[in-house]
């Protein structure tokens, strides 16, 4: 359970909530005489931070032949949390569409129950390329609206069209599996 991709994906658990304290808390850095961009700054970093370890944590679950089942559950508990978390903070202070992040948080919660019965039926549907271009596509937007960039928006909507189509894909890959397994 406590090899370092395992720890890696806990350190993004760590990191979620402080990150969404952070966004929420703008007034604290002011209160103090800080620039408010320094509060964006902090935000965007503590999210590329834990967005990198996404990728460590697999590159070296593979490479060092670490993949455990705890990881195999931390790691997309990691990752939505994280990404729940900054979606959450850039609603609640009005950098992102309410509807763009219901859809988002839905898809994801859905596709969490999907793979919970997955697992149960003994079905492996691994992620797909839809799937991780959507999880890139995501922390793009949140980069650019925690930035408070130009393009965030459009980003986030173009985020929103991957997660939705990914979700579809994999529905369809669990449908299609689950009738297979059914009938052999």
């Amino acid at each position: 359970m406590f090899n370092l991709p395992n720890l890696l994906a806990m350190s993004r658990m760590v990191i979620a909530p402080v990150m969404f304290w952070v966004i929420l808390n703008p007034q604290w850095f002011t209160a103090r005489g800080i620039d408010i961009s320094w509060n964006y700054y902090l935000a965007a970093l503590l999210f590329v931070l834990a967005s990198v370890t996404d990728f460590f944590d697999g590159y070296i679950a593979r490479e060092l032949n670490q993949i455990t089942i705890a990881g195999k559950i931390l790691d997309p508990l990691a990752d939505k949390m994280l990404i729940i978390a900054a979606f959450l903070g850039l609603m609640m202070t009005g950098a992102a569409s309410a509807w763009a992040i219901y859809i988002i948080i839905v898809r994801e919660l859905f596709i969490t129950g999907l793979r919970t019965v997955s697992i149960s039926e003994g079905i492996d549907i691994a992620a797909s390329w839809a799937g991780k271009v959507k999880t890139v596509a995501q922390m793009f937007a949140i980069g650019f609206l925690l930035m408070h960039w130009p393009g965030g928006e459009a980003l986030l909507w173009f985020a929103v069209a991957l997660t939705v189509y990914s979700g579809a894909e994999y529905v369809v890959g669990f449908v299609k599996t689950y009738q297979r397994n059914r009938h052999a």
